[in-house]
């Protein structure tokens, strides 16, 4: 259950005011639909962290124990430092061509490639290889969970000082998560 709880409460802290909740958000402007969106997202998120974790689960196997442990927790630590960098709003491509599925599916994939969440993700299921879809639920759980507002409340979510908070209190328990990994090593 561990996997499961620090992977949900990582990503979903980890991607309140992410570029994924400004995608979330457009899209939910452009399309004014709500469901087709968040299904989009899941079955991108479900993809993209089913991949990340297998690749985790391969760096597991690849790496030995203890030095595994010791490049987790600084990637941890890394990943804390990354989230007090504020995202860059990207540019949009032309979706109206797409459905709202359709759309949300491809952008939520493309946009969590190289992504901090993608990244933790990786990291979650080398932590916790021996629970591989424990991370991917909790990873993507989180991602709904950070997202589904933000397509159901608008602009009301996203504001600069709680934005700024909750990437500190992110920042703070990638950090606190990383040293503990290093320390039980």
């Amino acid at each position: 259950m561990e996997a499961f709880l620090v992977s949900l409460s990582l990503v979903t802290l980890g991607e309140i005011g992410d570029k994924t909740q400004l995608l979330a958000f457009a899209l939910a402007c452009r399309y004014r639909v709500h469901w087709p969106i968040l299904a989009g997202i899941t079955v991108a998120t479900l993809v993209n962290h089913g991949l990340s974790a297998w690749l985790g689960l391969w760096l597991a196997d690849l790496v030995p124990g203890n030095v595994l442990q010791w490049l987790l927790g600084g990637s941890f630590v890394l990943l804390g430092l990354w989230m007090l960098i504020p995202d860059k709003e990207d540019d949009q491509t032309n979706t109206r061509q797409w459905g709202p599925f359709a759309a949300s599916l491809v952008l939520f994939f493309l946009a969590e490639i190289g992504d901090k969440t993608q990244v933790a993700t990786i990291a979650l299921a080398a932590r916790f290889d021996e629970f591989f879809l424990l991370v991917v639920a909790g990873t993507t759980l989180g991602m709904l969970i950070a997202n589904a507002p933000v397509i159901w409340l608008g602009n009301r979510v996203r504001q600069p000082r709680f934005e700024k908070m909750a990437h500190t209190i992110s920042a703070a328990l990638f950090v606190a998560f990383g040293i503990w990994t290093m320390l039980a090593a």
